[in-house]
């Protein structure tokens, strides 16, 4: 596996993981494709590059990038305040739970770190595995709702 950045010619990658990352629970049907232009997912990829903390990591496996993590300011579902980039992250299903997501985040946190951010923020549905990888690289709960815990992770 090679971590990487995300080239300028590869940004529709971010449309595919962006798809990847939305959270689907046992037993339910997937959404169409067509649910990451809605204006609330859109913002994680419309003129992406363009920002002061556009950043982008991808994993390669033989050549073919496997997953991605990405940081922007916006106000998505994980944003705490105007100057902290919040996360998105995905993995295509059979690359999932082999230690390439961690990988990932902490190659995002240092590179944050470099650029001389303070923290970091997510979202994270509550029944998504993912809650226990997020706290092991160093994110904590700040807020939470019905479904989803509110994570910022210091650097």
């Amino acid at each position: 596996m090679r971590i990487r950045k995300l080239r300028e010619n590869e940004t529709e990658l971010l449309k595919e993981f962006l798809y990847e990352a939305v959270f689907i629970p046992e037993g339910v049907e997937p959404p169409d494709r067509s649910i990451i232009e809605a204006p609330e997912l859109s913002l994680y990829y419309e003129d992406f590059g363009n920002g002061p903390a556009d950043n982008c990591l991808v994993a390669e496996v033989d050549g073919k990038v496997v997953g991605a993590v990405w940081t922007r300011i916006m106000n998505d579902y994980g944003h705490v305040d105007g100057g902290t980039p919040s996360f998105a992250i995905s993995l295509y299903r059979e690359y999932r739970g082999q230690g390439t997501g961690t990988v990932l985040m902490r190659k995002m946190l240092e590179l944050l770190k470099s650029q001389g951010w303070k923290k970091a923020s997510l979202a994270v549905q509550k029944a998504n595995y993912a809650v226990r990888m997020y706290k092991t690289v160093g994110f904590k709960t700040v807020d939470e709702n019905a479904e989803e815990y509110i994570m910022v992770c210091n650097l």
